[in-house]
């Protein structure tokens, strides 16, 4: 098990850093409001980062997601691509992935996900009706990956829905309420077979990587609030010295560290299992565990050791807040995974 970056992911890594170095400022985050931001996505896509994952996988994918989630940056980057590019590539025929990839390569085509299933959307004939309540990124979509009830997957085009509603979340994805009334759709893959195991394997296998994926986001909101946290409390001071001089407040950083870590570890070795086709289920259940508890606990550090300033909504540390608690509930909340976990490993599947 070697989870040390190829070259080539490495170098997407620090090509990603820079762009959102460059783009992912307060300013331009705060002038974003809700939204998101057209300008630095078009620079993603033009720097091919979005296309390099078909050849960097998952693990490559988590290193570009860190970066995005250090500095907050409002791109549908981690939707499109695990809803989109790896789907269409894993589990799309040889003619979606022909007509899809080279949109979902260069950001014309924008995927995002209504997952995890909950039986909301019902299939019948080619066709699908339902409602998922809140979709991420959903204002910014072309398409939208739906699961049905059978846990099949249908490609919609966004243009189709019924009804499409703006929702505001606890953090600001572009998000939307979608309504299906009978909407055409298209069957992810051959749909081959009687279904059952086909659908349910292609429906596991990408809600494991986006398990995966969105841990690896959450690592880098963990760690861009952490090191927010640390650059305040080693100039703030208090009776006469540091902040970070105090024992209190370098255990509680110390702690928050070690949670990302364990974040980061985590979504680090399940993708290296997806991407060497492994069975990951386990591992996406045990990282998804530790992005929502764990996760939830560093953002909470960061702003408490902002002190006052932590409370000011308008401080960059709290876009991390509202961050880290969205993916604390997104794709399931911890007392869900380990029941889900659980269910798992009292099954003796293989991992």
């Amino acid at each position: 098990m070697d989870f040390t970056p190829t070259e080539e992911q490495e170098a997407a890594r620090d090509l990603a850093a820079r762009i959102f170095g460059d783009l992912a400022t307060h300013e331009r985050l705060a002038a974003a409001g809700t939204g998101s931001d057209a300008e630095l996505w078009k620079a993603l896509c033009a720097a091919g980062l979005p296309g390099a994952v078909e050849e960097t996988g998952l693990l490559g994918l988590v290193l570009l997601l860190e970066e995005q989630g250090r500095r907050t940056a409002q791109v549908p980057l981690a939707a499109t691509c695990v809803y989109g590019i790896l789907a269409v590539a894993r589990h799309g025929t040889e003619e979606q992935r022909a007509r899809l990839l080279p949109g979902l390569r260069d950001g014309t085509t924008v995927v995002t996900g209504a997952f995890p299933a909950t039986g909301g959307v019902v299939a019948h004939e080619g066709r699908l009706s339902g409602a998922v309540e809140w979709v991420p990124w959903l204002r910014d979509a072309t398409h939208v990956l739906v699961a049905d009830a059978e846990r099949g997957l249908w490609l919609v085009r966004t243009e189709d829905a019924a009804q499409m509603e703006s929702v505001e979340l606890t953090a600001p994805w572009s998000a939307g309420r979608l309504v299906l009334d009978g909407t055409a759709a298209e069957r992810l893959g051959t749909g081959a077979g009687t279904g059952a195991d086909t659908r349910t394997g292609a429906y596991a296998d990408v809600l494991a990587a986006a398990r995966v994926a969105f841990a690896g986001l959450q690592a880098g909101v963990c760690a861009g609030s952490l090191a927010r946290a640390v650059e305040y409390t080693s100039v703030r001071e208090q009776f006469g010295r540091p902040l970070s001089t105090h024992q209190a407040v370098q255990l509680r950083a110390a702690d928050a560290h070690m949670d990302t870590e364990a974040i980061r570890v985590t979504a680090y070795e399940a993708a290296w299992r997806h991407d060497e086709g492994l069975d990951a289920t386990e591992a996406a259940l045990t990282t998804a565990w530790w992005a929502s508890e764990a996760g939830k606990r560093v953002v909470h550090t960061g702003q408490h050791l902002h002190g006052g300033m932590g409370a000011d909504l308008d401080h960059p540390v709290h876009r991390h807040f509202l961050w880290g608690r969205q993916l604390d509930a997104y794709l399931g909340c911890g007392t869900e995974l380990l029941a889900e976990l659980g269910d798992v490993l009292a099954k003796g599947e293989p991992s």
